[in-house]
C-alpha cells in the first residue's frame, strides 16, 4: 500500500517546501549510514570490486565520499582499513560526534573480529552484490590490520571522528560544498559514493570536480540508485512526469532526484577522461511505455529503461 500513497506523499514534500522552514521535517536523517553494519557491508563491497577490478591495488592513503548521510560510517571504515586522510562532503549536515564515535567502536570490533561482511540476508537491498561474502583477508592482511588497528592509531582515528575541524584531525567533514579548491588538484587516490549521484543537480560539474581532485592512476567507485525513490508507482516512473509537474515534486528542497539514467553517468565519466575499468547494471522489468515517457527521455535505449541501479568503477 505504501508504495501507492508515497507519490502524493512527495508532491505534498514538494509544496510543502515552498512555505517558509518547510524542508526542516524532511532533512533529519537519510538511513542506512546510522548502522555500523551497513556501513562495514558497503566499504567492503567498494573495496573488493576495485580490487577485482584491478583499480586498487594498495589500500589508498587519501579517499573521499560524496553523500556520506547520517554517520561518517564509511570513511571511518576506510581509515580502519589503512587509509590516512578522509575527506566527506555533503550538501545538508547529518553526521554529528556522538554517532560517529558510536559507529566507530562497533566498526573496531567488527575489523578485529575479521568479520564476514553482512550479505543479503541482512541487507536484501543493499548494491553492489558479492560473489562471496567473506572477510577480504587477501586485501587487510593481518600485517596491515596489525599497524591500522594499533591502539595509538585507534585514538587518533577516535579523536578525528569526534573533533573533525582539528588541527590534527584525520577527517575533513565539510557541509554544504561546491568548490573543487576544498581539495588539492591531482591528490586524492580514490573517490567513492553509495546511492548519492542520483540527487546531484549540477552533476556534471560534480564529474569535472572528481576529475580534478583524483591523481592520474587514481579511481572512483559509484554506487547510484536510479528508481524514482517513491515520486512514482513504478519504479521507473518519474522518468514519465513533465518538468512543470517534476518542479512541483521537486519544490524548493535543496535535492532530489536529477532523474538522469545510467548511460547519462558513464558517458559523463568518458566525457571526463575516466576509462571505465568495471560496470553493474541491475536490472528490473519497465511497465512504461515509451510514449509516455518525458521528451527528455523519449530516446533513451530500452537498456537504460530497464536499469534501475548501476555499479562502476572508473580510473583517472
Amino acid at each position: 500500500m505504501k508504495q501507492y500513497i508515497s507519490p502524493l506523499a512527495e508532491l505534498l514534500r514538494g509544496l510543502i517546501s515552498h512555505v517558509p522552514g518547510g524542508n526542516a521535517p524532511f532533512f533529519t536523517r537519510t538511513g542506512g549510514t546510522d548502522s555500523a553494519r551497513y556501513c562495514y557491508s558497503v566499504w567492503m563491497r567498494h573495496l573488493i570490486l576495485a580490487r577485482e577490478s584491478g583499480a586498487l591495488h594498495e589500500i589508498p592513503k587519501i579517499i573521499a565520499e560524496l553523500g556520506p548521510g547520517d554517520s561518517l560510517g564509511m570513511g571511518l571504515c576506510a581509515l580502519l582499513s589503512g587509509a590516512e586522510m578522509y575527506f566527506a562532503f555533503d550538501v545538508v549536515k547529518y553526521a554529528n560526534p556522538e554517532k560517529n564515535l558510536e559507529i566507530f567502536g562497533e566498526l573496531v570490533d567488527l575489523f578485529r573480529e575479521r568479520a564476514a561482511i553482512p550479505d543479503d540476508r541482512e541487507f536484501p537491498r543493499v548494491k553492489p552484490k558479492l560473489t562471496s561474502y567473506g572477510f577480504p583477508d587477501c586485501i587487510l592482511t593481518e600485517e596491515l590490520l596489525k599497524n591500522s588497528l594499533d591502539e595509538k592509531r585507534l585514538d587518533r582515528i577516535r579523536n578525528s571522528a569526534k573533533n573533525p575541524s582539528g588541527s590534527e584531525s584525520m577527517i575533513a567533514y565539510q557541509v554544504p560544498w561546491n568548490d573543487s579548491l576544498i581539495i588539492k588538484k591531482n591528490s586524492v587516490d580514490m573517490i567513492f559514493s553509495q546511492a548519492t549521484l542520483e540527487h546531484v543537480d549540477d552533476i556534471g560539474k560534480t564529474y569535472e570536480i572528481m576529475r580534478e581532485w583524483l591523481k592520474p592512476g587514481g579511481f572512483m567507485t559509484h554506487q547510484i540508485d536510479l528508481k524514482c525513490h517513491g515520486t512514482a508507482i513504478e519504479w521507473n516512473g518519474h522518468w514519465t512526469y513533465s518538468d512543470f509537474w517534476w518542479k512541483m515534486i521537486r519544490g524548493r528542497r535543496q535535492w532530489l532526484l536529477n532523474r538522469l539514467p545510467c548511460s547519462a553517468h558513464l558517458d559523463l565519466a568518458e566525457e571526463n577522461n575516466f576509462e571505465i575499468v568495471l560496470t553493474k547494471r541491475i536490472k528490473a522489468s519497465s511497465k512504461i511505455k515509451r510514449e509516455s515517457l518525458n521528451k527528455k527521455f523519449k530516446n533513451i535505449s530500452d537498456e537504460d529503461l530497464e536499469t534501475s541501479g548501476v555499479f562502476f568503477i572508473a580510473r583517472k
